[in-house]
Order: C-alpha cells, then sequence, then structure tokens
C-alpha cells in the first residue's frame, strides 16, 4: 500500500507540471491535446513492440478502452480550454470539484451506498470554488470549463478501475490515448472551424514542451497512476489529485507570478479545498491504523 500512495504521489507531482505546460505551449486546447495524445500513443505503441508486450484485443474490449480515452481527451480540451480563458491557477482550483463528482459517480457506477463522508469532503471543495466564482467572475467561462473537465476526471478513474482488473497499465494507458487520439482526428476539423486556432504546427519550443508533456506528465505520470490504482480506491485517488493544484499554482506564481492577480476570495477557496485533502488523509491513515 505505501508503494502504491508514493507512485501515485509521483504521478500527482508530475501532473502538476501540466497546468504551466499548458500555458507555455502556444497551441489553441484542441491542437494541444491532438498533440499531445498523438505523441503518446506512438511512444507507448513503439515502447509495447519493442518490449515485446504489445498483444490483440477483442473488438468489445477495444471499444471499452478507447471509449474511457474518448473521455480523457474531452477533459484535457475543457481544462485547457479552462487555462486559456481563465489562467492556471483557477483551471487548477476548479479540477478540485472532482472530489465531489466522484463521491456520486463511483457509488452509482459500482452500485453500492454513497459514502457521506465523501460528500461532504467533495462539498467542502465545491464551497472553495463557489468562493473563488463569487470574488472573480471575471473568470466564470474558465470557471465553468475547469468545472466540466472535473466531472469528465471523476468518471474515467472509476471506469479504469473496472479495466485494470482485465488489462494491464500498459495496454490500457495505450489504447486510451490511441482512442483519444483518433475522437479529435476526428472531430479537430469542425472544432478549429469554429475556434480558429492562431497557427496549426508547433514552433521548436512548442515541440519540446509538448515532448516534455507527453512523455513524462502523460506515459509515465498515467502508468504510475495506473499502478495505483490497482490497489486504491478511485475516490482516494481522485480527491488525492486535489494536491496537483497545489503543485501547479506554486509553479504559477513561480513562474508567472499570478498571485497578483488573484483575490482574497482565491486564498480563502483553496485553503478549504487544502482542508478537504487533509481530512481525507487523516481518515485513510486511521482507517489503516484500526485493520492493522
Amino acid at each position: 500500500m505505501r508503494k502504491a500512495f508514493l507512485q501515485l504521489h509521483v504521478a500527482i507531482f508530475l501532473a502538476g507540471f501540466t497546468g504551466p505546460l499548458g500555458r507555455l505551449i502556444t497551441l489553441n486546447e484542441g491542437l494541444l491535446v491532438w498533440y499531445r495524445m498523438g505523441i503518446t500513443t506512438v511512444t507507448l505503441f513503439g515502447w509495447l513492440l519493442v518490449a515485446r508486450q504489445f498483444f490483440r484485443i477483442s473488438f468489445k474490449e477495444w471499444l471499452k478502452i478507447t471509449g474511457v480515452g474518448t473521455i480523457v481527451a474531452l477533459h484535457w480540451v475543457l481544462f485547457y480550454g479552462s487555462i486559456k480563458y481563465a489562467n492556471i491557477s483557477i483551471a487548477l482550483v476548479c479540477f478540485s470539484a472532482i472530489g465531489f463528482f466522484t463521491a456520486f459517480v463511483e457509488p452509482w457506477i459500482e452500485r453500492r451506498r454513497i459514502d457521506f463522508l465523501e460528500v461532504l469532503f467533495g462539498s467542502i471543495a465545491i464551497l472553495g470554488i463557489y468562493l473563488i466564482f463569487h470574488f472573480d467572475p471575471q473568470y466564470k467561462v474558465g470557471i465553468i470549463l475547469g468545472i466540466l473537465s472535473s466531472l469528465l476526471a471523476a468518471i474515467f478513474p472509476v471506469l479504469n478501475k473496472r479495466l485494470l482488473k482485465f488489462h494491464t497499465p500498459q495496454i490500457v494507458t495505450t489504447y486510451e490515448m490511441a482512442g483519444g487520439f483518433l475522437l479529435l482526428s476526428l472531430a479537430l476539423p469542425f472544432y478549429l472551424e469554429r475556434f480558429p486556432p492562431d497557427h496549426l504546427l508547433p514552433g521548436l519550443q512548442d515541440w519540446a514542451w509538448l515532448l516534455v508533456l507527453s512523455w513524462l506528465c502523460t506515459v509515465l505520470a498515467f502508468n504510475l497512476s495506473l499502478t495505483a490504482l490497482k490497489k486504491i480506491s478511485p475516490f482516494t485517488v481522485n480527491l488525492s489529485y486535489n494536491l496537483e493544484p497545489i503543485y501547479g499554482i506554486l509553479l504559477a506564481f513561480l513562474i508567472y507570478q499570478e498571485n497578483k492577480y488573484l483575490s482574497s476570495g482565491f486564498y480563502l477557496g483553496f485553503a478549504l479545498i487544502l482542508l478537504t485533502v487533509v481530512l481525507q488523509t487523516y481518515r485513510l491513515s486511521k482507517s489503516r491504523f484500526r485493520k492493522s
């Protein structure tokens, strides 16, 4: 269990860089995610072939895995859209609504009773987001996109938990990235017609950041997270990902000085979200102590 938590938090630390990288890369959100998933897909398929770990799966299983990949793709597009329409800090804080949504999504999919403590912790995070929304209404569009992004982010770990009973993390990650890339390839012409970008091709600097985003923040982080998910519940994984905003916001403060543009409402909301992480961590540690 300790190893699983270490893997999870390394994945979360790497994920914390995705926000700043999303701002560094000058492509619009649709193209950014398309390139990210394309590079990741080619990398993963190449790795599986070289390691001789690649094998075919049934069409039914392929549909299941690639279906989850489309959810991942939509989540990323909304997340980077939130950054473009607001800023890194706002997008990452809105991501914290994932705990609230998971408290309902996981029991619904797994057909178990709702844990009202999970609902309480998730509701505290939602209150934190409301305080930010109340004090910083100029970020309305970015906040809405961020909350929709967190809703989708609450769904795919629960579905991944089921997939990992039958497939390795490497196979799940590879086919999910391929599924998301396929969806975006079909949808991108219509998306770009509706939201015309400044440019279609990345510059040299964009390519460098895209490789970092794809190899470290996607391939490595995704595999670590899925491996940890074998032993940790989806709610705990999702609530633990509330630490991602902490890492990402600190980087945004350091690199872009975003703290100059945020009101007191942001810090109050952020404190409430941090409280949910502390309470859930305490709850889990106390539960493990009783079992030992």
